[in-house]
């Protein structure tokens, strides 16, 4: 009996709104890194899409509990949520530093690293729709490999940034502030392999 009873695919609507909202976050992060005198609007824009996120984050987690049939393990939908949530909260905190430091002007490895988050982000919002149908997966995994060759280029983006600020004797406070921007940077990609990675199991076990 339960094989005939409908899976609520409300789950797929909120994890593409989630995917799309932290595009969006991406576009404004690497917005600021191309027009840098816009930063105030853009951090602007990113701290009202977090907010976004947080009331897709809350649904789901409302959904989930009222729900009695769901496309797959609940562990799995709850997890990849708040993946998606959390790269979110990594884009807002990182640009939230530009203020707070008062970055007079971005550097070459932070536009670069933008770059490689936003199209992380935007093959993520390509993935979300597979998760309709796990029996046709070829092109899913197509994209989840290029998200981890993005992984792999924004780790080596990463070590190679932190060794130049602290290998050009800049002052040590700008070195401090720089860091933390990168490692913030680096961890929204990090997070987009994570979802990457969550959904490679899901297919494994209901593919």
């Amino acid at each position: 009996m339960f094989g005939l009873m409908p899976r609520d695919t409300v789950f797929f609507d909120l994890f593409e709104q989630a995917a799309a909202v932290n595009l969006r976050a991406a576009e404004a992060y690497a917005g600021m890194a191309q027009e840098y005198e816009r930063r105030q609007e853009l951090i602007s824009r990113i701290r009202e899409l977090e907010h976004d996120g947080d009331d897709i984050a809350h649904r789901t987690l409302q959904k989930l509990d009222t729900s009695f049939i769901t496309p797959f393990d609940r562990e799995d939908i709850h997890a990849l949520m708040m993946q998606l949530d959390d790269v979110l909260d990594e884009i807002d905190a990182a640009s939230k530093r530009f203020t707070l430091y008062q970055i007079k002007e971005p550097t070459p490895w932070f536009i670069k690293q933008t770059d490689v988050l936003l199209k992380a982000s935007q093959l993520v919002v390509e993935t979300m729709p597979c998760l309709r149908n796990l029996k046709r997966t070829e092109h899913l995994q197509q994209k989840l490999v290029r998200i981890h060759e993005l992984e792999n280029a924004g780790d080596e983006n990463n070590h190679a940034a932190v060794a130049e600020l602290f290998n050009t004797g800049q002052d040590p406070i700008y070195v401090l502030k720089w860091k933390e921007i990168y490692d913030l940077t680096e961890r929204a990609i990090d997070g987009c392999e994570d979802i990457a990675n969550i959904i490679a199991g899901i297919v494994l076990k209901n593919g």
